[in-house]
């Protein structure tokens, strides 16, 4: 396999997740050149992964346009345009890891004569050559794309995530906490994500915050541009030093990377926090995308109910009882579990 396109294009978590395959690509064959194909929201967090040779935006939000006000012809054409951009490349292979009708058709579109896809939804399968089964409910992280690794003859124990930053990005984390006056040990909180349902209380968090303080951790949140107001309604009551909105996907990655501990909801940056080997623990209830992280650094709260997990379809009349009943004791007891003794902070006497 000389030219492989791999295809992600979104979420933040699922392109972290997939991008194991890189590891387990180029462990077998070295020389291979991996294109990866990702929406713009979630191309940042590629740009400086030396596994990826080429990074290639597709402009969904251009073509939806288009479509939305029927401008056939130029619609038409820019396909057209994108089609002959990825026949350029010649790729032996494509390996559709999103499995849906958007990704099985840019694969297509790619010329590519051996298209490798993930499940059938949506029809995918119709653009595949090859189509292997995608198995949900499994426990494990990242499970498709390890069933996906070990179908192509690639070894498992290559499998490792890969969130790379250059240290051009990292001294611009270390002087942005220096200016934030972040100067000794300190956990992230990860609150926000896309749906309400996935979110933890807010007064779970202010409780989280008065116990790991008075253990000496200082707090750093982090988050998006759009997380901004439900942020700064968080840091107000906790003493929290809130960086949502002012690092870059990378920027957040190598705050990250830094802390001793990492709690966070069902979001791109709690799956980072995992890949880096932080001490993390991920809070579900609405989703339960895995039960088993890929290493020991992770642990999952997921208290399952008869309604869970609901995924977007909540029943509960915006009560969240799956997130509402983790309390903040809960996941001190699953910090003591992982955290290691030689890393616990305490306050100076």
């Amino acid at each position: 396999m000389k030219k492989i396109l791999l295809i992600r294009l979104s979420a933040i978590g699922d392109v972290v997740m997939a991008s194991g395959l890189l590891n387990a690509i180029k462990a077998k064959y070295p020389q291979a050149h991996i294109t990866w194909l990702v929406e713009p929201a979630a191309a940042g967090l590629l740009k400086e992964n030396t596994l990826v040779d080429q990074v290639v935006l597709w402009p969904k939000s251009d073509w939806q346009a288009m479509w939305r006000e029927k401008r056939w012809g130029e619609l038409w054409r820019t396909i057209r345009a994108f089609r002959q951009r990825l026949h350029s490349e010649q790729f032996d292979l494509s390996l559709d890891t999103q499995g849906i009708f958007k990704s099985a058709f840019l694969g297509w579109l790619s010329g590519a004569k051996r298209r490798v896809g993930v499940g059938k939804k949506e029809g995918s399968h119709l653009f595949h050559t090859e189509t292997i089964p995608r198995v949900d409910e499994k426990p494990n992280m990242c499970s498709e794309y390890i069933d996906l690794a070990e179908y192509l003859g690639l070894n498992r124990k290559d499998y490792r995530m890969s969130v790379a930053f250059s240290s051009a990005t990292e001294q611009q984390v270390k002087q942005l906490m220096q200016e934030e006056g972040l100067k000794g040990p300190y956990a992230v909180f990860c609150p926000f994500t896309t749906r309400p349902q996935k979110h933890w209380f807010d007064h779970h968090w202010l409780e989280l915050t008065q116990t790991l303080r008075q253990r000496g951790y200082q707090l750093v949140m982090l988050g998006g541009p759009g997380d901004l107001e439900h942020a700064n309604a968080i840091a107000a009551q906790g003493d929290v030093i809130n960086l949502v909105g002012k690092t870059s996907l990378l920027g957040a990655a190598a705050v990250i990377d830094g802390s001793a501990l990492l709690v966070g909801v069902d979001t791109g940056l709690t799956h980072i926090g995992i890949a880096r080997e932080v001490p993390t623990v991920a809070i579900f209830g609405s989703t339960r995308p895995y039960l088993e992280p890929l290493n020991d650094a992770g642990r999952v709260i997921y208290e399952k109910l008869s309604c869970s997990p609901c995924r977007r379809h909540p029943t509960c009349g915006g009560e969240f009882t799956c997130m509402l009943n983790i309390d903040a004791d809960k996941v001190i007891h699953v910090i003591d579990s992982i955290v290691p003794s030689d890393r616990t902070v305490r306050p100076s006497s």
